[in-house]
């Protein structure tokens, strides 16, 4: 009971990813619990009351919620190894900044990309390329956002990329040829295992995607 770790997660989240990354970039040994987004678990229910949303990390019996916050808590208590957050405060500072523009505005962004249809997708489309645009040039030549070393925003983001199949696939369009840096980034990130470990097959989230347009759009 010392040092439990419960990780109440959904498997194609892209916010729990980061979560999953942050424990395995530690060496956090943690317990996955799989939620039934439909049926939610009285310990999900419990352990979130405001929001009741994935993902929850719950340690040592007290919860934590928020995906970004709980990057933060696990950088803080277990502090040995790997750091998250830059030690310089601007550069701190900074790191949350990207973080938070990516939590308002890539994921509202895009699922209109894969629920939509027409000229709102279109629109969507071109919403979508714009912000990884916007983030592609925060990345510039560097190979991670903040700079030689994996961290914050690199988490922030990275879940993301494996939904970038259902996007080009349900959008019609190509995320590389927009955005060649980007997909680099991404594939060096997925050469850590803690990124490999956490994020499930492209393929896997596109057929979840497709099950998620049968109900949600009409075709």
């Amino acid at each position: 009971m010392a040092n439990e770790v419960i990780l109440l997660d959904f498997w194609p989240s892209m916010f729990g990813m980061r979560t999953r990354i942050a424990l395995r970039e530690k060496g956090v040994e943690f317990e996955y619990r799989e939620e039934d987004l439909r049926n939610k678990s009285p310990l999900l229910l419990q352990m979130n009351p405001i929001h009741k949303k994935i993902p929850v990390l719950i340690h040592n019996g007290k919860p934590v919620c928020e995906s970004s916050i709980q990057v933060q808590y696990i950088d803080e208590v277990w502090s040995h190894k790997n750091p998250i957050l830059p030690s310089d405060p601007y550069q701190r500072a900074q790191a949350r900044f990207w973080v938070d523009f990516i939590d308002k505005k890539m994921y509202d962004a895009q699922r209109k990309v894969w629920a939509t249809k027409g000229e709102e997708q279109e629109a969507s489309k071109k919403e979508f390329i714009e912000l990884l645009k916007t983030l592609e040039s925060e990345l510039g030549d560097k190979p991670y956002f903040g700079g030689d070393d994996f961290g914050y925003v690199d988490i922030g983001l990275i879940g993301f990329y494996t939904w970038f199949g259902a996007y080009e696939k349900f959008g019609n369009f190509s995320i590389e040829s927009e955005c060649p840096k980007l997909i680099g980034w991404a594939k060096r990130c997925l050469q850590r295992e803690s990124v490999a470990k956490s994020l499930p097959e492209s393929e896997k989230v596109t057929e979840f995607v497709s099950e998620l347009r049968k109900k949600f759009v009409v075709e």
